[in-house]
């Protein structure tokens, strides 16, 4: 018996979140998370390969999920490339907190405005264009939670675990708030 009901938007989503964390989680046994200056596009790419393979296979679609898993290595590496950054597998180096709240919501909006411009390209419905916004909302959204949550473990713990342990948050929120939505590429 499944866990969730798959033709049901909560089974969907939480199919997707599951999909968009675990995603993350491989991601994690290929790229070391860094600061900003230390994750490149080849290791962007990995991490965006990593994430958008079980999102595909969400989607069900064959040729849709080969267009999904290559827009998302373009969006991942042409924002790595400019400067944005690999917001998934980055943690900021100020330890100012609304510094750090501020430009995780900058950072997360710019950043999920050229993935969902990216994977944008493999949608092919009508009002397909309304992911760009979702993407770059749930960014903007996720990145300066899961950065504050990160800080505070991070003190908590002397640990960098704890900044480890707010990028998994990050992709927790984007999975949720992104899988909200995506039930309707399908």
């Amino acid at each position: 018996m499944p866990f969730a009901p798959k033709n049901t938007k909560f089974g969907f989503t939480l199919l997707w979140t599951l999909a968009t964390f675990g995603g993350f989680l491989l991601s994690l046994l290929f790229i070391e998370v860094g600061e900003k200056p230390d994750i490149g596009v080849i290791e962007a790419a990995i991490g965006g390969f990593a994430i958008a393979l079980p999102q595909g296979c969400v989607l069900k679609k064959p040729i849709f999920c080969i267009r999904w898993i290559l827009s998302s290595l373009l969006g991942w590496s042409i924002i790595t490339a400019i400067g944005i950054g690999a917001l998934g597998w980055i943690v900021p180096s100020t330890q100012i907190f609304p510094v750090r709240i501020l430009s995780g919501a900058v950072y997360g909006a710019l950043g999920g405005l050229g993935i969902g411009l990216a994977q944008w390209l493999a949608i092919t419905q009508y009002n397909g264009w309304q992911w760009i916004f979702v993407s770059s909302a749930s960014w903007a959204v996720a990145v300066p939670v899961g950065s504050a949550v990160g800080m505070i473990l991070h003190r908590l713990m002397q640990l960098f675990l704890g900044e480890v342990m707010g990028l998994a948050i990050t992709w927790l929120l984007v999975g949720i708030f992104t899988g909200m939505n995506a039930h309707k590429l399908r």
